[in-house]
């Protein structure tokens, strides 16, 4: 996917103050972005000379990143970045599905207008990028650049922030950036956002929620025929 630029660091918004956090925000993005391969062994030596950091703050933060399921530590054979799978896929987006669905009827009787009306000025931010206008791509950078991150925060749930804003959030962009969409699926799944945010606006939390399941559902088919191709 093609970028809106704009630095954009966490969805827990809070802005890199030690070692530790500088390192993660790096890594994170290396990682979701796919300039650390999915599956790749994680060398901590390589990691600290690469992001010029000593091995205790690096340590923190591949433990903050494995709690977000970017890493995953397999037995006798060390620490790897997370591989995108079917079905690794298949599992998150079963969960992802039913959340977001819910945010999306919680955002609809919490949302205020103001805000509201703020998710509009982003899409139509994301509809002036002239790839998204001709269905080249849709890419969204992380936390109040990400339409679902904003939905999500409309909620007023704080469990159910805790969950998707941090920790599946980067696993989720992790499969929507390295596996984006192109051709139709951008203008549909645009669409898909306008519906859904129209029926948040009109207090219509049933129908946003119907809505939000069905557009998961068809990002997860196009990631699977993209995960088929790879395997291929």
């Amino acid at each position: 996917m093609s970028t809106i630029h704009m630095e954009v660091l966490s969805p827990i918004a809070k802005p890199a103050v030690t070692s530790a956090d500088r390192v993660l925000v790096q890594i994170q993005r290396a990682v979701v972005e796919g300039e650390i391969a999915a599956g790749s062994k994680i060398s901590e030596p390589e990691l600290a000379r690469k992001f010029n950091i000593s091995r205790a703050p690096l340590r923190e933060a591949l433990a903050r990143l494995e709690r977000c399921h970017l890493i995953e530590r397999i037995p006798n054979a060390g620490a790897r970045v997370v591989r995108l799978s079917y079905e690794g896929l298949i599992h998150l987006y079963q969960i992802r599905e039913e959340l977001e669905g819910l945010a999306c009827r919680l955002a609809a009787e919490y949302m205020p207008t103001e805000e509201i009306e703020q998710l509009q000025g982003l899409l139509d931010q994301h509809l002036s990028h002239q790839r998204v206008r001709e269905g080249e791509s849709y890419y969204q950078e992380a936390g109040d650049l990400d339409f679902h991150y904003r939905v999500i925060l409309g909620s007023k749930n704080p469990y159910l922030i805790n969950m998707l804003c941090d920790e599946l959030y980067y696993l989720v962009r992790m499969y929507r950036v390295q596996m984006g969409m192109n051709g139709p699926r951008v203008s549909r799944a645009f669409d898909e956002h306008k519906a859904i945010l129209t029926a948040i606006g009109n207090r219509d939390g049933e129908l946003a929620d119907l809505l939000m399941r069905r557009h998961i559902s068809a990002s997860r088919k196009n990631i699977e025929v993209k995960l088929a191709q790879q395997e291929k």
